[in-house]
């Protein structure tokens, strides 16, 4: 288990769950809002909806097969991150978050 004050892993078996604050009024600020709502998986507005991080084998395949389940302004793909891994933050068409990502 990591814990501190804005983010929490727990692990069980193979099971891990990632638990963070929404605490991100940047998106306030942001020109591209409409485009692209969820940028950090942070934002406020995401705060008391559902969200969740979840590892996959194959975060490209993955993303791929969703197409049609995924919010119409899903237009990105996974990308590389500082934490060493790939990944890509999706609403899916009931407004949930869901971070798909695979270790590198």
């Amino acid at each position: 288990m990591h814990q501190d004050e804005a983010l929490a892993v727990l692990v069980r078996d193979s099971a891990e769950i990632h638990l963070w604050e929404a605490d991100d009024d940047g998106w306030r600020l942001r020109p591209d809002l409409v485009a692209g709502p969820v940028v950090t998986g942070a934002e406020t507005f995401l705060a008391g909806t559902a969200s969740c991080r979840i590892e996959v084998d194959d975060v490209d395949v993955l993303h791929g097969e969703l197409t049609g389940v995924l919010h119409p302004t899903d237009t990105g793909s996974p990308v590389d991150t500082d934490w060493g891994t790939r990944a890509r933050a999706v609403l899916d068409l009931d407004g949930n978050l869901l971070t798909l990502f695979q270790r590198r």
